[in-house]
């Protein structure tokens, strides 16, 4: 690579790396109390596909070992939130489900950020932004391989 490609690099990253810890600073300042974004983003993933999933499922889904994934699982648990049964086919294997609380938890959760995020893309503008998603998934899916 070229010293130019180099530099180019590195300042992508450093900027997504950047927009990433101001964006999950800003996010934890309007969260509901007691949630996290890891919460969050659980809870969000759960209502969105409306079906169990296991927690090892889920450590993959977001990228976490299968440690952190359960501790952010007690927490929901804890909290009324998810719940967690044993797999009937599987008694080795839990499963994990969004419950009712959790579902009114990550809507007032997104009642909270939507303010945010609106400004942000009205800031920058909805066609800027949307320029914007090609690159960023094409990025994600290279990061994912």
């Amino acid at each position: 690579m070229s010293d130019e490609t180099n530099a180019l690099a590195v300042s992508l990253f450093s900027e997504i790396l950047t927009a990433d810890q101001l964006l999950r600073n800003r996010l934890g300042r309007v969260m509901p109390k007691g949630m996290e974004i890891s919460h969050f983003s659980v809870l969000n993933h759960l209502a969105f596909i409306a079906a169990e999933r296991t927690p090892a499922q889920l450590a993959s889904t977001f990228h976490v070992t299968r440690g952190a994934m359960t501790n952010t699982l007690a927490k929901l648990e804890w909290a009324g939130y998810v719940h967690i049964r044993p797999d009937w086919d599987d008694a080795r294997r839990k499963m994990v489900a969004i419950s009712p609380a959790g579902r009114r938890a990550r809507d007032q959760a997104i009642s909270s950020i939507t303010p945010l995020i609106n400004q942000v893309v009205g800031d920058i503008g909805p066609d800027r932004v949307r320029a914007t998603l090609p690159v960023l998934r094409d990025l994600r899916r290279k990061l994912e391989d």
